[in-house]
Order: C-alpha cells, then sequence, then structure tokens
C-alpha cells in the first residue's frame, strides 16, 4: 500500500508554473485544495519576490490558516519563509559572505564570456545577487520563455558553464538552475539542504514527503533531492503537475474525512 504524503514540496519554474510566470487558475486552485488536506512547500531557485509574483499574488481564494501550511523556501531552500500575524517571515537565509558572492559573481561572468556565453541583448540583468545565491541567467531575468528554450534546447550551453564556474570555485556549490540559469550557493547549500531543514524545523520525517519537479536528472538542480531519498514525482511542465493533483488531491481528501 503507498504511503499518501503528509507534505509535498514542489519545484516551481516548469513544475508549478512557465518560467517566471505566475501560476495558471487551474494550478492555483489545485493548490488551494492541495493547502486543505496536506501541507505544501515550493522550492526553488527565484528570490522571495518571484515567489510573490508567481505563486502568493494567485492564490487568492485562500483562507489564513490555509496560508499556514505553506512553506516557501527561494534561492533553492537558501531562506525559508512562514506565514504568520498576516505576513511572511523570514526563518532563515543561508547569506553568502562578500568574498563569496564577489567571487562567484567574477568567476561567472569570466566563465561565460570565455564559452562565448555573454549575451549582448538580454532582457534584464544577466546577472544577480540573492543574497544567498548568485545567479547567471543567459538572457536576462525577464526573457521570454520561447527565447529561453530556443537559445539552450538541450541544456549543454548550462551544463558546459556549470562545470567551468564550478572549476573556479571549489568552496562553493555550483549548480544548474532554471533553463538558461546556473545557480552558486554555499557548499553543501542546495535543494537537499532545503528540504533536510524543511524536515527539522516541522517534525515531519522525509518518508513523509513527495517532491515534484521537472529537473530529476543528474544535471539538474532537483536531483540533490532524489539522491537524497524523498520520494519524487518527474514531470515536464505545469500540466503534468495538475494532472497529478487531480488524482493525489482527492486521496488525501479520503484521509481526513
Amino acid at each position: 500500500m503507498t504511503v499518501l504524503p503528509r507534505l509535498v514540496a514542489f519545484d516551481l519554474d516548469d513544475t508549478l508554473a512557465p518560467s517566471k510566470s505566475p501560476l495558471s487558475p487551474e494550478m492555483a486552485a489545485l493548490l488551494v485544495r492541495l493547502l486543505e488536506v496536506a501541507e505544501v512547500c515550493v522550492i526553488s531557485g527565484g528570490q522571495f519576490a518571484q515567489f510573490q509574483m508567481q505563486v502568493i499574488d494567485q492564490l487568492t481564494e485562500v483562507s489564513p490558516e490555509a496560508l499556514t501550511r505553506l512553506h516557501l523556501m527561494p534561492t533553492c531552500g537558501t531562506q525559508y519563509y512562514r506565514h504568520a500575524n498576516h505576513t511572511w517571515n523570514q526563518i532563515y537565509a543561508e547569506n553568502l559572505s562578500f568574498d563569496e558572492g564577489s567571487r562567484a559573481l567574477l568567476a561567472v561572468e569570466a566563465a561565460a564570456k570565455d564559452l562565448g556565453l555573454w549575451e549582448g541583448e538580454t532582457w534584464g540583468p544577466i546577472l544577480e545577487d540573492r543574497g544567498s545565491q548568485i545567479t547567471f541567467s543567459a538572457l536576462g531575468q525577464q526573457a521570454p520563455v520561447a527565447a529561453k528554450v530556443a537559445w539552450d534546447p538541450t541544456g549543454d550551453k548550462k551544463n558546459t558553464l556549470r562545470a567551468a564556474v564550478a572549476a573556479l570555485l571549489p568552496d562553493l556549490e555550483v549548480r544548474s538552475g532554471g533553463s538558461t540559469s546556473v545557480d552558486i550557493t554555499r557548499q553543501g547549500i542546495d535543494k537537499a539542504y532545503g528540504m533536510t531543514k524543511l524536515a527539522e524545523l516541522t517534525g515531519i520525517p522525509l518518508d513523509d514527503m513527495i517532491f515534484v519537479g521537472d529537473r530529476l536528472d543528474e544535471t539538474g538542480n532537483d536531483y540533490p533531492v532524489k539522491a537524497l531519498g524523498v520520494r519524487c514525482v518527474a514531470v515536464t511542465g505545469w500540466e503534468d503537475t495538475a494532472a497529478y493533483l487531480e488524482t493525489l488531491i482527492p486521496e488525501l481528501a479520503a484521509t481526513t474525512v
């Protein structure tokens, strides 16, 4: 018999919504339903403002009580937020030191230029210091989904850049992020770290969690969660996630009656 999860965790871009885009009304409604029967976590590379735009602002029908069951882990779990007293409160942030952040910015820019991956025309800044994470976005933070897909359809460019930057920063964690991004955090701080902290702070064992993500391959930023031993569901887009939740939510609801 399959054990139903007490907590369902999700990647964000290309799992709950297209890259850097708001949740669809369908997905927002499904998350509201899920929050009525389970704890929910969103853990992704974006900063908190991105979570606000993509997720929080779309949950217009959610109750204050349900929001207390929503766990937000921006920048790949290097930060953690919970809702209480009508606001979102930061529980922790594993920030890079000034030296670490400076070296990361210099290394990723140098490697991208050496590899011919530094684009002259972009949609916003290529580099972003998110405090606990340095993020390289090849086409800028606001690049449209179609442009991102066309830039690196196989992921080879991003993975080549990740390897080059990792060689320059052996004391930091360098991982492929979204479709055109590379993320740099403190060593050992990735989504597996975030999920482990989530279990510690909520008291919900990892065995009672399920993670849903689109990058569970060995080069993907969701892979550390799989390697940790958490049950995982692989998807290729929000439509797959929606189909999975249409089945899971009634099963969870049946156990709460």
